[in-house]
């Protein structure tokens, strides 16, 4: 490594500083906006009524989702002949969060690039990795929706998220879909020459999403999305007083629905980094015609929806991008230790 050369886990670090950065500012340009919208004396009031506890336990329940769903990315390692296990994998995996406000979180792709510099694996191979981890996620909200959707008013949403992922899942999974997007890719100027590791990272997604695959991944998917569902409902009941709200308005089953439905929704407007915007706004909605139901009074209801999503994407969306931060930091200090020391110049 020359003078001038940095490490690459080091190298990452400025352009990661700028996305955070946006993101950062992004976020707080779209909660502004709410504030503003929702009146900002009510939501003041909205947010001091959350107890401390309800939070903690809602970042609790989405740190159980990451784990819950490490398998996933672990079986993903060995069908793509990566050998990173343990401490090292959990790490990489981890840190992929630090870049999950992006567009589709496609930043994930990140840990692409570290595991390339941890053990050598090709991007081409690993990159799929996030493409069958985002399909079947989007799948296991699909699956907490069908079993808690009650009404057909937002089907549309589900719809197109269902015909985006099996448009995706056929794309993938047909040899012959394949081969026709590779060969049309090879006959164009300037992006011809990456035919060959377009086609090496179709082959390794077709492995991914097989369809001895794709159960399981899509279990753990609603397994751990349904504990970030349950740390919404946590923070929505947080504000009623007991007994309201359990049979109607408020329940696990609608909260969960509205969760699921604003993180697919979300999901869908790809453009929206993160979903922001997009999931605030629709699980705000919800969340209003849960509390109307529940009997919260007129004047509250907006404010105390809005604080409840809030502080919900506090502890699952930035949360999940602390998280991401500390464990890319974490990372950075295990592969520094096992860097040998630079013999000094001689004569110094």
């Amino acid at each position: 490594m020359t003078a001038t050369e940095q490490p690459p886990e080091r190298a990452e670090a400025p352009g990661l500083r700028r996305r955070v950065l946006v993101a950062v500012v992004l976020g707080l340009a779209v909660y502004a906006a709410l504030a503003l919208w929702a009146d900002l004396d009510g939501l003041g009031e909205a947010l001091r009524a959350i107890p401390w506890w309800a939070p903690l336990a809602a970042c609790s329940l989405s740190l159980t989702n990451y784990l819950v769903r490490f398998p996933r990315w672990q079986r993903y390692l060995a069908l793509t002949g990566s050998e990173v296990r343990g401490w090292s994998s959990l790490r990489i995996y981890l840190a992929g969060l630090s870049l999950t406000v992006s567009p589709g979180k496609v930043g994930e792709a990140m840990k692409s690039w570290l595991l390339r510099a941890e053990d050598g694996t090709p991007i081409a191979r690993s990159a799929p990795i996030v493409l069958a981890e985002r399909l079947t996620d989007l799948l296991g909200f699909l699956v907490l929706i069908a079993l808690t959707s009650t009404a057909a008013d937002h089907a549309w949403i589900s719809g197109a998220a269902l015909a985006l992922t099996a448009g995706l899942l056929v794309l993938v999974g047909s040899r012959g879909a394949s081969s026709l997007v590779t060969r049309t890719v090879a006959r164009l100027p300037l992006v011809g020459p990456m035919a060959g590791r377009l086609d090496e990272s179709l082959d390794a997604s077709r492995r991914l999403l097989s369809p001895r695959e794709l159960p399981l991944a899509t279990l753990l998917a609603a397994v751990g999305w349904f504990l970030e569902c349950l740390a919404c409902w946590i923070i929505a009941r947080s504000v009623l007083p007991p007994g309201v709200g359990l049979v109607e308005g408020l329940t696990l089953a609608e909260v969960t629905y509205a969760f699921a439905l604003s993180a697919v929704a979300g999901a869908v407007v790809v453009i929206a980094p993160g979903g922001l915007g997009v999931t605030e706004g629709l699980l705000t909605g919800l969340l209003e015609s849960g509390y109307r139901a529940a009997g919260l009074a007129s004047g509250a209801i907006r404010g105390t929806a809005l604080s409840v999503t809030l502080v919900t994407r506090l502890c699952t969306l930035w949360f999940a991008m602390a998280v991401g931060l500390l464990a890319l930091r974490w990372h950075q200090r295990a592969v520094g230790s096992r860097r040998p020391a630079q013999p000094q110049a001689e004569g110094q």
